[in-house]
């Protein structure tokens, strides 16, 4: 595993919260959240679908609907604070200096548009190429994300292609023009595992000839821990667990952390029963907006262990951990007790 430049942040999230109206009321998908990326580094940002994680991604680079969206707090990227931004600027900074992968390469790219033609729009827009230099560039982005025969590929269409095509065709207009920052956005969900491991692969190899920073939005800790350098577990809106990769799987202190571990299938294990997080990611509307915001899905652990305001502790070098709930916490059914 490499080690991220540690001198350089690329990105430094203060504060954030992104809030969805329903009705007359904004109700915070991402609340409060404070995170930085640094240069030649994969951030994970991990959780359960609807904890947050997609709503942070796409709110960096400004993909929300601004009539039904409230963004306050801070996104500093090169001295600009990316959530004051009007669209004109951040179309200037989409694309050419921040590259995004979607989740779902059918609905992202035009069914109605050439392959080469969809990659090469980045470049008209963001560089002064010629018309021959972009044409060179396409078939060396398509050579560059693994695609065999890109000659026939630029004259294709969406449909033509397997998913595994497609979302390497996403690939190379996320870095088409050199970003120094690329979001992942369940890059590999719709894929099969072959298809996985080889975009993954694909991912990893980019970024260091690059030395970008790639944020990985993702559930599967099988993929975090085969790819990232740091590790951020969201929870409701919240990020609630933060280290090293190393450190977060050898050392798993917060219960929503452990529990999303522990409900991993085991190979080696003899117990046949999947263990599962009891109950369900409150929905916006409902979510509690006090206390831990995990205490419902852990019911057996004593009201007086979690903090009435749950903070960020620095229980190691750089392994932060929202609540003190995590110094009581067991699993259902074994023995209690404190772990300091």
């Amino acid at each position: 595993m490499k080690h991220a430049d540690n001198t350089q942040e690329l990105l430094t999230i203060k504060d954030l919260h992104t809030g969805f109206r329903v009705k007359d009321t904004y109700y915070n998908a991402v609340d409060g959240v404070s995170i930085s990326l640094k240069k030649n580094e994969i951030l994970a940002i991990v959780g359960e679908s609807g904890c947050g994680k997609s709503t942070l991604a796409t709110s960096i680079i400004g993909l929300h609907d601004t009539n039904n969206t409230r963004i306050t707090g801070e996104i500093e990227f090169r001295s600009l604070n990316l959530a004051k931004l009007t669209d004109e600027k951040l179309n200037n900074i989409r694309g050419n200096d921040i590259g995004m992968i979607f989740q779902d390469p059918l609905s992202a790219l035009n069914p109605l548009m050439r392959i080469g033609d969809q990659i090469e729009e980045s470049l008209i827009y963001h560089t002064k190429m010629s018309k021959k230099e972009r044409t060179n560039r396409v078939l060396e982005l398509l050579n560059q994300v693994g695609i065999p025969n890109p000659n026939r590929v630029v004259r294709q269409f969406p449909h033509q292609l397997s998913g595994g095509m497609r979302q390497r065709v996403i690939i190379a207009i996320a870095i088409s023009c050199k970003p120094s920052i690329i979001i992942a956005d369940e890059p590999t969900t719709a894929l099969d595992v072959t298809i996985q491991a080889q975009i993954l692969d694909l991912l990893k190899d980019l970024q260091a000839e690059t030395e970008s920073g790639i944020i990985l939005i993702t559930h599967d800790l099988g993929v975090v821990a085969e790819v990232a350098d740091r590790v951020a577990v969201m929870y409701a809106g919240q990020i609630i667990e933060e280290a090293t990769v190393e450190e977060l799987f050898s050392n798993p202190v917060h219960p929503y952390t452990r529990s999303l571990l522990n409900s991993i299938p085991q190979t080696h294990s003899d117990n046949e029963k999947l263990e599962v997080i009891q109950g369900l990611v409150p929905s916006l509307v409902n979510l509690p907006r006090n206390g831990c915001r995990f205490a419902s899905r852990i019911p057996w652990i004593p009201a007086e262990a979690h903090e009435a305001d749950p903070q960020l502790h620095e229980i190691a070098p750089g392994h932060f951990v929202r609540c003190t709930c995590w110094n009581h916490f067991h699993f259902e059914g074994e023995e209690g007790g404190s772990l300091t």
